[in-house]
């Protein structure tokens, strides 16, 4: 790329500018990266503990189910008193421009749907517990879908660090030593020719 820059004071600025804003946007990338390193460490480590607590509870309500249907026989007919989950809704908040999901569930107390003359407190059991597991699997769908969109605005942030880094930066570092060199160099002809030209000057005089 030096032989296609001509070697001059003004190029010389114009590109010391570039290498300055390279190095500024490597700074900024980097930081970026780190932020968002750090944000997506802590969700990691919020997820390890809402599986642990997520499969508890599962076990709880499945046990409990699992009691009720054999106090009760098969309560398919029962369960479909349960009305369907429509309280869900999401919105994004940005961290260093990568968009995060923020899931919210209407809050509200379980209520029980089904009639008590039929049923036990082992299906009261279950059906609490899965109503804890849905409003679990709300916060840990936000957690995991946080860090996924985390990792790639990483990746995406790390690859144009490294472009700059390895790619543009020595390029610039490259330029701005080929025209310093080059006017160096043309500053010493023009030195060494003033020379020549004042030591011929002072002979005819």
């Amino acid at each position: 790329m030096n032989d296609q820059v001509f070697p001059t004071k003004g190029n010389l600025i114009n590109t010391k500018k570039s290498l300055l804003l390279a190095k500024l946007g490597y700074e900024l990338l980097d930081r970026k990266r780190n932020i968002l390193i750090r944000e997506m460490m802590m969700l990691i480590d919020k997820a390890k503990s809402l599986r642990g607590s997520i499969e508890d509870t599962y076990k709880e309500a499945y046990s409990a189910l699992q009691k009720a249907n054999i106090t009760l026989g098969v309560i398919s007919n029962i369960a479909q008193s349960v009305p369907i989950e429509n309280g869900i809704s999401i919105s994004y908040r940005s961290v260093m421009g990568v968009e995060i999901p923020e899931i919210k569930l209407d809050e509200r107390p379980p209520e029980m749907c089904y009639g008590f003359s039929q049923t036990n407190s082992q299906l009261d059991i279950a059906y609490i517990a899965f109503d804890k597991v849905k409003k679990m699997t709300v916060v840990l769908a936000e957690v995991e879908n946080s860090i996924y969109r985390l990792a790639i605005g990483i990746k995406k942030t790390q690859s144009r660090a490294n472009a700059l880094k390895n790619i543009i930066i020595p390029r610039y570092e490259n330029i701005v030593r080929f025209i310093s060199n080059s006017l160096e160099e043309k500053e010493r002809e023009d030195f060494s020719r003033l020379k020549v030209i004042k030591s011929q000057k002072q002979k005819n005089s």
